[in-house]
């Protein structure tokens, strides 16, 4: 599962991110963030004085914009709404992109706030999928050391995202200057960008399981 920032949108590094992407084709899935999209319905919003519950099924519709975008760009993805759309376009060499609103909206166990990010809502399909792992590209670089606790600190990601990385395996960080890896990883390589940890490593050996006291 790979979350592709927003904030890639008007970057020149996003195109090798889409190439080294669709290199992965029936292996992987991509899930666009909001980025300037999510940011008009926050601007619309503070204008308007409407609530969070239209501004959370606004920024769905919004990461649905980046993603069809993102599909245009480069033609071995293709948009997908439902698990069944997933695995079919998985199952004929693609990459989907999922385009979110069908699937989450109404659902109880999502906050209709922004509370809850793209990032968490992807970390909540890589569990619903059963996903090997997560992989965050994001512009800026997860310093050494940095845990979800410190990232959560500075804004870096959602504080609900230890919530849902619970059935999530793994979850990695990776900066977008850094797509060469991603080719590396899909042909055989290591695996591309810096795991998250709640904590030191003694303490903290997968971002799943022990990110509880983060949310107590």
């Amino acid at each position: 599962m790979i979350k592709l920032g927003g904030s890639l949108a008007g970057s020149p590094l996003l195109a090798h991110w889409l190439g080294a992407i669709a290199a992965g084709g029936g292996r992987a899935v991509l899930v666009p963030g909001g980025g300037g999209f999510a940011d008009a319905v926050r601007d619309a919003q503070r204008r308007w004085r409407f609530g969070d519950a239209a501004a959370h099924r606004m920024a769905l519709l919004a990461m649905e914009q980046y993603g069809l975008m993102l599909a245009a760009m480069e033609p071995r993805l293709s948009p997908a709404a439902s698990r069944h759309g997933i695995r079919r376009v998985l199952a004929a060499g693609g990459v989907p992109v999922w385009l979110p609103s069908r699937m989450l909206i109404g659902r109880p166990d999502i906050p209709e706030s922004w509370d809850v990010t793209s990032d968490s809502l992807a970390a909540w399909l890589a569990g619903e999928l059963g996903a090997a792992g997560l992989l965050l590209v994001k512009s800026v670089p997860m310093a050494a050391g940095e845990t979800l606790a410190d990232l959560i600190r500075a804004g870096a990601v959602d504080s609900l995202l230890p919530r849902y990385l619970r059935r999530v395996p793994e979850c990695r960080w990776i900066e977008a200057s850094r797509h060469a890896e991603l080719a590396h990883a899909l042909a055989g390589g290591a695996a591309p960008g810096d795991v998250v940890r709640c904590g030191p490593p003694a303490l903290a050996d997968r971002a799943g399981t022990d990110c509880d006291a983060i949310l107590a």
